[in-house]
């Protein structure tokens, strides 16, 4: 029995994006795919990497339904399908010739003077003061004092996001199949004032990360969105047991991905 039915396209709106979407709803229809827009077995991302990432906000993060996405964007690190490859794509998933990753995500809550709010990324979330100054921040983890760090921002990220904003802070690739935390420094101070840790540090699932920041007035920024917090108590973010399906093919490998898209002319 094949296990995709009923599909739902969220789709760029540019000409190469939209000319994809019309020869994938074609090869679909050859083979009775539903074309829906509730109720779907499999979400697909037509763009870059920043189409994958919306459409994913916009399931809020579901983790009964598959996520698969179509690269017509330039690195397309979450974007494995090629539309040159959409008639084997398709066949693939009538033949139920795939496999499944199980990624995980990251929560963020962050407690104001004022209020309590969630928030679950795919990649990274960032933080800086508001102004863009540099900003003072203890960092503990499972309660445990790490540092109190000084400089230009912190991005903390997942295994997925490892390849993404952090790659350009010098922040370690992980495996995307673990499922870890990593917190990277943006330019830290390292003076006889201030002492931090120069490189990433990556932490394992279940751990438990506390920031509290020395000047609360923040931009938190969470896979690409910006958001501004006023007189911000703490930021908290883990991994828990939140996580949603990625469809590969079966040839996908992670680290042929890595070397076409990091290392290949």
């Amino acid at each position: 029995m094949r296990k995709i039915n009923k599909i739902k396209i969220f789709s760029n709106e540019n000409e190469i994006s939209y000319k994809i979407k019309l020869q994938l709803i074609d090869e679909l229809q050859k083979y009775n795919f539903e074309i829906v827009e509730e109720k779907y077995d499999l979400a697909i991302a037509i763009g870059g990497d920043g189409s994958f990432l919306r459409m994913v906000n916009a399931t809020n993060f579901n983790s009964d339904i598959y996520y698969v996405g179509i690269n017509t964007g330039t690195l397309g690190f979450l974007q494995e399908i090629k539309p040159d490859k959409l008639e084997e794509f398709v066949e693939a998933l009538n033949n139920n010739d795939f496999k499944i990753d199980n990624i995980g995500t990251l929560e963020t809550k962050i407690t104001t003077d004022d209020s309590v709010s969630r928030h679950f990324s795919l990649n990274e979330i960032v933080i800086r003061q508001m102004e863009l100054n540099a900003i003072n921040m203890e960092i503990y983890i499972d309660n445990c004092y790490l540092e109190t760090f000084a400089g230009d921002g912190v991005l903390i990220s997942t295994s997925v996001g490892s390849s993404a904003y952090n790659i350009s802070f010098n922040g370690a690739l992980i495996y995307n199949t673990l499922h870890t935390l990593q917190i990277t420094p943006i330019a830290p101070l390292n003076t006889k004032a201030y002492r931090n840790l120069l490189t990433s540090i990556v932490l394992p699932e279940k751990k438990h990360i506390l920031i509290k920041p020395l000047k609360r007035d923040l931009i938190v920024t969470f896979d690409g969105t910006n958001k501004r917090y006023e007189n911000v108590k703490k930021i908290e973010c883990f991994v828990k047991n939140k996580k949603i399906k990625f469809l590969r093919m079966k040839e996908y490998n992670f680290i042929n991905i890595v070397n076409e898209k990091f290392l290949k002319d």
